[in-house]
Formats: structure tokens, sequence, C-alpha cells
């Protein structure tokens, strides 16, 4: 007997420790709901909505191939290394397979596996070149994202992409058992929005790909508009794997690795930048523990204002981009990306408070959230990330509002008290926490600590 366990990686399509498992013999799989550690790693209500719902979708999937999967549910990470080798026992199994993870506390935690004398055997799933494969002459890690670009686009371009295939069911002959509904005991927040299964995940692709990847480099910045893919959930949760992305989006536009100037590459782009911040976490543990990547942004001096902070957060900072882009946080679990780098900029370089409780917060919110992926954002955003944005560049949440909502439709439909505004005023300032001119010429004063990296 063969266990797969299930993390991060919650499909049956382009699952190699499933696949491979199954190759070995019969399988059962597990899932571990551990409620603490989401509370320490800040979960939001909807994103463990948004699990259950994967985890029940996952466990009809895998008795269609004759798997059982057996949710268990311990406190912590350092609880899972007791309660796999009680399983193994009971169930006489010898080996347990997984897919890797990219965070610091889920390696310590495959680790302490191992140290309990588990046989685990972990694939790579998550990204598509195993972290630290891609890397300099010298053998480090890039220290910026375009040169690791292009190793990454000529590494993949020798790479047969094709996706594993769902293995053959087991006992194909047995009637399929119908598994009984499992619930997650923590708060939650309704995530119907997102519907939870691999096929939903493929039809989001399908659709972005048929209908808006060509003129993605166009649209994708307008929040207003049905312009990106919207995967982000499934990738976060494993739904779908950023393999079968780009061998999707390779099978309908062969030249999508040529890295030229249109919206088939504009997406790979966004992929490498999934992929170049995961890299960077395993290469860079402690980012995971909340250190600057930069250490010279050790040396800002955040003034973390309480009350600036909680208008931030409840959007109400008088910039109307701004607070639409919180609202549609709050209110949906979700923000737009060119959003989350305006709101980002605005904490951090007109409110002047710490990235990282920013980042919390996103996290404490987000259907989709992720570590790599948030702190890369997050880093970005406040200039101590790698290959972040230059300290002075501080985005003017006017300009940007005049240029990416310029009609004020995504404005209205989170702030409705603006809606009456012309195309004109409705972008700039009502009673606003900070004065654009003011803030910038402190934060750059303040963040020049940083002119040496």
């Amino acid at each position: 007997m063969q266990i797969v366990w299930f993390r991060k990686d919650l499909r049956i399509h382009d699952n190699p420790a499933l696949t491979l498992a199954c190759q070995n013999g019969p399988v059962t799989a597990v899932y571990f709901v551990t409620p603490l550690q989401w509370q320490q790693h800040d979960v939001a209500p909807i994103q463990i909505d948004f699990i259950e719902k994967s985890i029940n979708q996952l466990a009809y999937s895998l008795a269609t191939l004759g798997i059982e999967l057996i949710v268990e549910t311990v406190d912590l990470f350092d609880d899972i290394p007791d309660a796999l080798a009680t399983l193994c026992k009971k169930l006489n199994a010898s080996q347990v397979f997984a897919n890797s993870e990219v965070e610091v506390d889920e390696i310590n935690r495959d680790i302490k596996v191992q140290q309990q004398g588990i046989d685990l055997q972990i694939f790579q799933a998550d990204c598509i070149l195993n972290p630290g494969q891609v890397l300099t002459q010298q053998g480090t890690m890039f220290k910026v994202f375009t040169p690791f670009k292009i190793n990454w686009l000529k590494q993949v371009q020798a790479l047969d992409l094709s996706p594993y295939c769902k293995p053959a069911a087991q006992n194909a002959a047995s009637e399929i058992i119908i598994p009984t509904a499992f619930t997650i005991d923590r708060p939650k927040k309704d995530s119907a929005y997102w519907l939870a299964s691999e096929d939903a995940a493929q039809t989001h692709l399908v659709d972005f790909l048929d209908q808006f990847v060509e003129y993605y480099h166009l649209k994708r910045d307008f929040p207003a508009k049905q312009a990106t893919s919207m995967l982000s959930p499934y990738l976060a949760l494993g739904l779908i794997s950023t393999k079968q992305c780009l061998h999707a989006l390779l099978l309908r536009f062969p030249d999508a690795l040529d890295n030229a100037k249109n919206g088939v590459s504009t997406w790979v782009n966004e992929l490498v930048w999934r992929e170049f911040y995961r890299h960077i976490m395993v290469l860079n543990p402690n980012l995971g523990k909340g250190d600057n990547y930069n250490k010279l942004g050790n040396q800002i001096q955040w003034q973390n204002d309480p009350k600036l902070f909680k208008a931030w957060c409840e959007g109400k900072t008088g910039y109307p981009l701004v607070d639409a882009a919180m609202q549609q946080l709050i209110q949906t679990g979700w923000m737009h990306n060119r959003l989350r780098m305006v709101c980002a900029s605005f904490l951090t370089k007109h409110l002047l408070i710490d990235w990282r409780w920013g980042e919390r917060f996103f996290k404490q919110h987000l259907i989709d959230g992720d570590l790599a992926s948030n702190n890369g954002g997050w880093q970005w955003a406040a200039s101590t990330g790698c290959d972040a944005q230059p300290y002075f560049r501080i985005f003017n949440p006017i300009i940007q509002s005049q240029k990416f909502d310029p009609n004020g439709q995504f404005i209205s439909i989170y702030n409705q008290a603006l809606a009456h505004l012309s195309d004109k005023q409705i972008h700039f300032p009502v009673n606003p926490i900070v004065e654009h001119k003011v803030a910038r010429l402190t934060a750059l004063q303040l963040f020049s600590v940083l002119k040496k990296g």
C-alpha cells in the first residue's frame, strides 16, 4: 500500500505523486487539516471555505479512481509526523508520496516527517523548473528577473511539457462509493463565486486562452475589464498547475516562448514571475519569516500609524481607486493585480507603514493567498525585494486611476456614492488622510536608505 499525501496540489491530473504512487500498487490518499497552523499562517476564511469545497471535490474525483481520501485534523504541522506514522502502520503502507512545497515551514515539516523514519518520496509539481535549477554562471540565484526569465525560457523550450495523465482506476469494475462530505470546523466566508474543481479551473483557462490572452498586454491593467485569467485561486491550491497552463497555451500558440511583445508572451511573463518568486522563496527561506530580501530595508524607519492602517484596511483613505480596490478585497476576497500594486505602494510609500502589515492583511482576506506571490509582490512594492521597483518610484493614486479606470467604472462598482461624479472628477481624493505631494517627499527621504542597493 502507498499513501499519497495531498497538500496544495488538489488535483488528479498532472500530479506526479499520485501518478507514480499508483504505478507502485494500491493507493490510499490523505489530507491533513491544520487549524492552528492555518491561523498562524493567516489563511483567509474565504480560502478555508475554498479548501473545504476543493477537498470534497477531490474526494469524489479520487473515488472514481477507486481511491479513498482520508481527511484528518491535527492542530499543527508538528503533529503530522506522528499522525502520518500512525496511518502508515494502520494501512501497512511502505511509502508516502507527496509533491513539494516552497514555504519554509512546509519544508521543515517534511524534513521532520522523514526524520520520523517515514519513507517520504517528494516530487516537483508546483514549479515547471525546480528551485535551484535556474542559476547564473556562478551557480547562484539570479537577482534580476529578466536574465532569470531568459535562462528559464531557454531551459523550458527544451522540455516535454506534457502534463501527467489521470491515473488508471483501481478496481475498475467496482462501484463508485460516494464519499461523505467533509466540513472544516473553522470560521469561513462563502467562496461560491469560485467553483471549486479541476473542471472549473480548466474552464477558466480555456475561456481565457480562447477569448482574452491575445489582448492581455493591452487590457490586463484595467480592473473594470474582464481581461485576466482568474486562475490565481486555483493555482494557489493546486487545482491546476503552471505546467498545465503553459502546455495548453503552447498548443494554441506554439511561439508563446519566443518572448515577443504581445498578449501571449505577456501572460507567459506572469507565469515566469510566479516561478521567480517561488525559486527565491526556496533559496532564501527567511523570506517566509518576514525578512527583507534587501537588508538595507532593515534601516527604513516605518511610521506604522494604527489609525492610518485602519483607514487603509477599511477602504477609507479618501483616494477613490485605493478605496474601491480595498472594498473589492474585503467584499470578494480577490483583488485585481494592478490594484494590488497601487494599494501596496500607497500603504508603504504614502502611509509609511511596514509592508509586513499589508502582506498579512492581504493574506487574511485573499482567496488566492500564496506566501511566495504575496511576499514577492509586497516586497516589490516596498522596494525591499529581489529586483523590486526603485525606491523613488511612488505610484500617484490619482494618475493610476485616470490611466487605468478612465471612466471611473471600477470605482463606481465599489463606491456608489461617487458614481454621480463626472469622468474627470471621480479620480480625485475626497477628505484624504494624506496629501500625495507631501507623502511623496517624505517617502523619498525615508526610503533613501535604499540608495546603496
